[in-house]
């Protein structure tokens, strides 16, 4: 693991938003199409690769998540896509290449590194400002050799 700090600019997103358990992200990243019918219906294309937001990170009862997909501009939502701005700032970094399981033990040590660099993460308890999983590989390749890369922003 090689950590970073970096400073992302703002972007506008849209998204498909659901409270699930956290037995349930599977089945939710399925829903991934309805994210993309949804901007083939209105002829918007995405400027960056897909990537899950958590908002709330609760595992007694329930994940605040959102798979979205970068754009060009500001969008207006409805029903189940909401659209946002994922925040400027600085980020810790990490990418990850191996199956998305394997997600979990990856976030475990991006926290405890930002834990022994004394870094002080934009979040309120479970609720964080912006948590990202970037998914950089496309879902035909094989998934032991998946990269993602985490992003999770830095207070202040």
């Amino acid at each position: 693991m090689d950590p970073t700090i970096v400073d992302r600019e703002a972007q506008p997103y849209v998204a498909l938003r659901g409270k699930i358990a956290m037995n349930e992200i599977a089945e939710f990243a399925r829903r991934t199409p309805d994210l993309f019918g949804w901007l083939a219906a209105r002829t918007i294309d995405p400027v960056g690769e897909v990537f899950f937001k958590y908002d709330v990170v609760d595992m007694e009862h329930g994940l605040v998540l959102e798979i979205g997909v970068p754009v060009e501009e500001r969008q207006h939502g409805e029903g189940e896509i909401v659209a946002g701005v994922l925040p400027a700032g600085r980020y810790a970094s990490v990418t990850h290449i191996g199956h998305p399981d394997k997600l979990v033990d990856a976030t475990r040590d991006l926290l405890a590194w930002g834990a022994e660099q004394g870094l002080v993460w934009d979040s309120d308890g479970d609720k964080w400002g912006c948590r990202l999983e970037v998914y950089k590989s496309d879902v035909d390749e094989d998934m032991d050799n998946w990269e993602t890369e985490l992003l999770f922003r830095l207070r202040g």
